[in-house]
């Protein structure tokens, strides 16, 4: 509970209200995400905004343009928000006044949280309907709905019809029919409200959103490489710090291939118009909506993807935008970045390079990885300088930042750079551990070895592009890869030497860094198990060989010791004694004679 001193005037409390229940995190991340980013984008300057549940304090910071008032249930969070807002009411959809109209009604946590447990329950469809009669004639909802179905529910360690916690006043899912259970049920349940639907985003990781993707777009493009690299990086660093049945970013990339990227989302970002006055809202929406909102970077950037003539560009909108060209890091030792340089410049299209890889090396395709690779390692190669080094942003080029499109190479996201050239051969090495790392950790089939190491293999792939890579090299490309890395997540010198340290210690036995998942877990211990089986056999073969190797030592000393006692030894060593003693005789007397014909050194020399 909050212990700040706010205006006794500010909070409203109708009735109803939660005096000691709290929905806003103790340790919140200070960014408000994608989601903020669009509603910032939708809500126009001087709009009355009613904001329902509970939100990030910087969803309320972008909405500075605006008057917002906030609906809460929880005393506490009223109490942490009221500063932010023109006013808060405390005490669930039911406090506001019925002559209470607003532009925009922001839902960004759905509407089970905004709903109070102190007073008369109306269920979610209850709450829609509140919240649409509080909006005016061609008023705006931007509203969060859960995917009973979504990629959360799926790699969840937990039940979710066995909760427990605080937080499960009511256990949801499928069998609720007051729940819209698909994007259809939710399209149908917005039209009997008399709103009409504008716009659906697929939410990933969670309402907050690391990234909001038209839902049509990802369920069309299936080969993007734009939104491959996005899902997986949303399914990794979203559910880093948590425990999963399987890698969630696998999962959402494989789901993004077969087309059902929108339909497997953890949830829906839905923008909506209310009825005017006239009669329903017709025809397509006026405004033009980004294809993508990211978020991008500790700094919680957001990045937009919007439709040109031309195709996707990258949109910085203003309040994003740097005052400087030195963006975030620029004091970093390895890398820096400048989001100036992406605004109004085209996504490039084509398949994530790491993709292609994977796909090659699960299907033995030998000549498809050589040609691959040739092709990555000539891109960066012609891109070299004079001296052999790379500078800018292709200093930075993975296979987890790289797209092909017909054998041609383009850099995903240029806005990273280096700070200092690096000699293409550690670029060419970072960029190969990193996927020799992926392949090995992750446990996918591959047609090398799996006795090799990090490091062997990533010489061995380093052969199949065409270059000599040493150990050496790979050593200079993981310390290049603790430093970018660094620089990125904002890493002081102290965390940037334990990433070292770790990147240091992977083994091929280990599991994968990121979630940890069940699956990978038993793939990375049935590798361990392999490797045991494998040292056992060796331990077992060594200890054979030293036991073959001992007994054929001590037949040859009883073959000795049988022929040392025998009669013909004796004779034939009473025959070689006199033998020696002659050749010991002449050595001396040899050694004499050299002695008396040596010239003696005369006096005063």
């Amino acid at each position: 509970m909050t212990t700040e001193t706010v205006p006794a005037d500010r909070i409203v409390l109708p009735g109803g209200e939660m005096l000691t229940w709290s929905d806003l995190p103790e340790e919140r991340p200070g960014t408000a995400g994608a989601l903020a980013a669009l509603a910032a984008r939708v809500v126009p300057a001087g709009a009355a905004v009613l904001v329902a549940g509970p939100h990030d304090p910087a969803l309320l910071d972008r909405l500075a343009h605006a008057e917002v008032t906030c609906l809460l249930r929880g005393y506490p969070d009223g109490a942490a928000l009221a500063a932010r807002a023109a006013r808060v009411v405390v005490g669930g959809p039911t406090g506001l006044g019925d002559d209470e109209r607003f532009d925009v009604v922001i839902a960004g946590a759905g509407l089970d949280p905004v709903e109070s447990v102190e007073g008369a329950r109306l269920g979610w469809g209850g709450v829609l309907a509140r919240l649409t009669g509080a909006l005016r004639p061609g008023g705006t909802l931007l509203l969060w709905a859960q995917n009973p179905m979504g990629l959360r529910r799926l790699v969840d360690t937990d039940a979710w019809y066995a909760r427990r916690d605080d937080a499960a006043w009511t256990v949801t899912g499928v069998l609720d029919v007051d729940h819209p259970a698909n994007r259809e049920q939710l399209r149908d349940r917005l039209a009997g409200a008399g709103l009409r639907p504008d716009a659906f985003f697929a939410a990933y990781p969670d309402a907050g959103g690391r990234a909001l993707i038209d839902a049509d777009e990802l369920a069309a493009a299936t080969t993007c490489g734009l939104f491959d690299a996005v899902l997986h990086d949303a399914g990794g660093n979203g559910f880093a710090a948590t425990t999963v049945l399987q890698d969630p970013a696998r999962l959402a990339v494989d789901a993004l291939h077969a087309g059902l990227g929108a339909a497997l989302a953890p949830g829906w970002v839905v923008l909506a118009t209310k009825a005017s006055a006239s009669g329903p809202v017709d025809g397509e929406p006026s405004r033009a909506l980004p294809v993508a909102l990211l978020q991008t970077g500790p700094a919680a950037d957001v990045l937009e993807v919007v439709t040109g003539p031309q195709g996707w560009r990258w949109q910085v909108t203003p309040a994003e935008r740097s005052e400087t060209p030195a963006a975030p890091f620029a004091t970093r030792e390895a890398a820096c970045r400048d989001l100036a340089t992406l605004d109004g410049q085209p996504v490039p299209q084509g398949r994530l390079l790491r993709t292609l890889l994977l796909d090659a090396a699960l299907r033995q395709d030998l000549d498809g990885l050589r040609r691959t690779l040739r092709g990555y390692a000539d891109w960066l190669a012609g891109q070299a300088e004079p001296d052999g080094e790379l500078g800018g942003a292709v200093a930075l080029a993975t296979v987890d930042n790289v797209l092909v499109a017909d054998g041609r190479y383009a850099l995903l996201d240029p806005s990273w750079q280096a700070t200092s050239p690096l000699r293409t051969e550690v670029v060419l090495a970072r960029g190969l551990r990193r996927f020799a790392t992926t392949l090995v950790t992750g446990g996918y089939a591959h047609p090398w070895p799996s006795t090799l190491d990090i490091a062997g293999l990533t010489v061995v792939l380093g052969g199949v592009a065409g270059h000599d890579l040493d150990r050496a090299t790979v050593s200079a490309a993981v310390e290049t890869e603790a430093a970018v890395t660094a620089a990125v997540r904002g890493l002081d010198n102290e965390g940037r030497g334990v990433l070292l340290s770790e990147l240091r210690a992977v083994e091929p036995t280990d599991p994968p860094a990121g979630p940890r998942s069940y699956q990978q877990l038993r793939e990375a211990w049935r590798r361990q198990r392999e490797e045991l089986t494998r040292l056992t056999a060796l331990l077992k073969w060594t200890e054979e060989l030293l036991t073959s190797r001992e007994r054929a030592l001590r037949r040859a000393e009883v073959k000795i010791n049988l022929l040392s006692g025998s009669v013909s030894y004796q004779v034939g060593r009473l025959a070689i004694t006199p033998a020696r003693l002659a050749r010991r005789g002449a050595r001396a007397a040899k050694r004499r004679v050299r002695e008396v014909l040596a010239p003696k050194p005369q006096e005063g020399q």
